[in-house]
């Protein structure tokens, strides 16, 4: 999904997280629209695992709008927290007599955009 960022937009991106697009989306769903202050505290909390990757990316996109951008991190919020798929890693078991079962390992892509809000919830 290809969208054009405002200036006020950030953006982070992970594309190789061991899970399922399914089980990351669960987390990447609790985060949205929130503060990011309050989104990394509930990260921290979490007690889903694929939560630290999360966390590592909305980290990441913070230090972005900071360092990158010059923007202020009191006032960010996330806007789009989006989950894809990526490969899936094929490998088999043996059973009994002779034959094989498929094992699938999914991977996932997560994009975090942040944005910086004004102190009344409209675009600064």
């Amino acid at each position: 999904m290809v969208m054009s960022l405002t200036s006020k937009q950030v953006l982070a991106v992970n594309k190789m997280i061991r899970s399922s697009p399914r089980k990351l989306n669960l987390v990447a769903a609790q985060i949205r629209g929130l503060p990011v202050h309050k989104a990394v505290q509930l990260l921290e909390l979490s007690p889903k695992g694929v939560a630290k990757d999360v966390r590592k990316t909305l980290l990441s996109a913070i230090a972005n709008a900071e360092n990158n951008h010059n923007l202020d991190i009191d006032a960010l919020k996330v806007v789009e927290s989006s989950v894809g798929k990526a490969m899936v890693m094929k490998r088999f078991m043996p059973r009994a007599r002779g034959r094989a079962s498929p094992i699938h390992k999914p991977f996932s892509r997560l994009r975090i955009v942040v944005e910086e809000f004004s102190e009344n919830g409209e675009v600064a």
